[in-house]
């Protein structure tokens, strides 16, 4: 695989694009070879590869454009390097459900293989880095080293799981049980991308969060404001603290309003007494 290929297989890309859509995405001047693509994926790299003839393009979206549309000719994978997106499906009325929520590592495109032509939309949240991975260049890549295509294989299979388990949990959890579990899940995607797990910014509306939920904009309000009542979690406007995330996994349902009220006393007494710590198996239980 040489170096020319790889940047054609990027430029025919780029020009197509542009052709539909004019100027709505920035060109980077960044290239990763396929170690450092590995590596942002969390697969092995191949041992015999060659990182000097091998490069992959970055790009730059700024938040609110496409990195791709539905029933775009598919012709390439893109690895988030940096930034937040969402992909979403329209339907025929135009009614939008949001997909996923991808950042720093994961892989997006997989829907476009099967009919070769991309069957979402991936948006971006925030300022963006994207690395684009043409198919074909890739492909070509996997017949040589026999190791990537299954660690490739396996990227594709997490992304799989990770929606199975979305919906999984979409068909058993309470409404507020999934607004919980949104918040810790993000947590624990922020922490295995060295950043704080307890502490981060929202970066998509509580809009888009019910989306994704299956909830409404109204609920996704009233949970957030009860979980703030009753000391799991800090809302300061997008800025998120998750105060007790132990129980915010084990809750399945609110009490009702009276009851919340009880509880936040009494856990702002606790606070003022400095003895939160010893509150949390109780306050968990107490939301079961």
């Amino acid at each position: 695989m040489s170096n020319l290929s790889t940047i054609s297989q990027a430029s025919r890309f780029t020009d197509a694009s542009n052709l539909s859509d004019n100027a709505w995405r920035q060109h980077g001047s960044l290239w990763s070879n396929l170690r450092q693509v590995c590596e942002l994926l969390s697969i092995p790299a191949p041992v015999t590869v060659d990182d000097e003839n091998t490069l992959f393009q970055h790009v730059r979206f700024k938040a609110g454009q496409r990195i791709h549309r539905i029933g775009q000719a598919f012709d390439t994978l893109y690895i988030v390097n940096s930034g937040f997106l969402k992909t979403v499906h329209i339907d025929e009325y135009g009614n939008e459900q949001v997909l996923s929520f991808p950042m720093k590592g994961d892989l997006l495109g997989i829907d476009g293989i099967h009919k070769q032509h991309y069957a979402s939309e991936a948006i971006a949240l925030s300022d963006c880095d994207i690395i684009l991975l043409p198919y074909k260049a890739f492909t070509s890549l996997g017949r040589t080293h026999v190791e990537l295509e299954q660690a490739m294989f396996s990227v594709m299979s997490r992304e799989i799981v990770r929606e199975q388990m979305m919906i999984s949990m979409l068909s058993a959890l309470s409404a507020e049980a999934k607004v919980a579990r949104f918040l810790t899940n993000l947590g624990e995607r922020f922490n295995q991308m060295g950043y704080s797990g307890r502490s981060f910014n929202l970066r998509m509306t509580r809009q888009e969060i019910g989306s994704y939920l299956g909830l409404t904009l109204e609920t996704v309000s009233r949970t957030l404001s009860a979980l703030n009542e009753l000391g799991m979690i800090s809302v300061e406007q997008r800025e998120i603290n998750l105060l007790d995330p132990v129980a915010l996994k084990t809750l399945r349902r609110l009490p009702p309003a009276k009851a919340r009220i009880k509880v936040a006393e009494k856990v702002s007494a606790l606070v003022n007494k400095n003895l939160l710590p010893q509150w949390n198996g109780e306050l968990a239980a107490a939301m079961n």
